[in-house]
């Protein structure tokens, strides 16, 4: 009996240590957690938060860093479309896809590449001296070109500025020339006609006429040519048609119809000229034209009635 009272007095016993020392795990893992969190708390966060903040740091480099290559690559843009030399042209086109280039290497870069963001991040450098070099290039080209415009300019200036003294010499010399044409072109005043009949003598009527006399006098000019002469004669009837049909001559770019003609050795002098006409055709009764033409030039007219 006795033996069992105690059995079952250690039993109680016993059951009570296995709590304890389960409360005492439990409070041990409460204490770790507890540790742990706290550690978490004032030294992993921390570091958590600050490998953040660099890597957007990272990202922000990395944009600063591509929008600068978009720059160059827009200024290489701006200086080919400022220049006309195609040697220039070309090479800053390979300078500009060297920089695509490069851009496009940095675009497929991560951030936190450190290695390769310095490395393409020294290629900046580079490139904006590369890219100082030809802004001075074509600085000093387009200096050069407007100098030569200026000069250009000076140039048509003087170039318009002499044409317009030649034009002016021309038109005087023109107007001289003129002058002396007009000098030189002969004269005819005196103007007779004398209607003949079959007799040769004086045709009182119309209707007897068989023959025109005329006659002229080349008046004296010591500035026109000397030598060998045609004087042509026109003579018009009451109804404007030409009497006497024996050919044409030129007179300003055009044929003109003629009633007769006659070489006559011109000396400068006054010169007195005789012409006749046979009359084949009906005349009538009326006013008559008479004009007389030496060298394209009609020198004299004069009118006439036949009764």
């Amino acid at each position: 009996m006795e033996e069992q009272n105690n059995m079952q007095e250690e039993r109680p016993s016993k059951k009570g240590s296995m709590i304890l020392i389960i409360l005492g795990i439990l409070l041990a893992l409460v204490a770790i957690a507890t540790a742990v969190l706290i550690y978490h708390q004032v030294y992993t966060k921390p570091l958590m938060d600050e490998n953040a903040d660099l890597k957007e740091l990272a990202e922000l480099e990395k944009q600063e860093m591509e929008s600068q290559y978009r720059d160059f690559d827009l200024q290489y843009e701006m200086l080919q479309s400022q220049l006309s030399n195609d040697s220039l042209i070309a090479q800053i086109e390979n300078e500009r896809r060297h920089t695509q280039q490069l851009l496009e290497e940095l675009e497929r870069t991560k951030a936190t590449d450190a290695a390769e963001i310095k490395r393409l991040k020294a290629e900046i450098a580079s490139l904006r001296e590369v890219l100082k070099s030809y802004i001075m290039q074509v600085d000093s080209l387009n200096r050069i070109n407007q100098s030569l415009n200026e000069e250009n300019i000076q140039i048509k200036e003087q170039i318009s500025q002499a044409n317009t003294q030649i034009t002016n010499l021309s038109t005087e010399r023109n107007e001289l020339k003129d002058k002396v044409n007009i000098a030189a072109q002969l004269d005819a005043t005196g103007f007779w006609v004398t209607p003949k009949d079959k007799k040769s003598k004086d045709a009182k009527k119309v209707k007897d006429v068989k023959k025109l006399a005329f006659g002229f006098t080349i008046v004296k000019n010591v500035t026109a040519k000397n030598g060998q002469r045609i004087v042509y004669a026109r003579i018009l009837k009451p109804d404007n048609s030409v009497m006497g049909k024996k050919g044409t001559f030129s007179y300003e770019n055009t044929q003109v119809e003629y009633t007769e003609k006659k070489y006559i050795d011109y000396t400068g002098e006054e010169e007195k000229v005789t012409m006749y006409s046979d009359v084949t055709e009906f005349l009538e009764a009326g006013t008559y034209k008479l004009f007389i033409f030496c060298d394209d030039q009609m020198i004299g007219q004069t009118s006439f009635t036949l009764k």
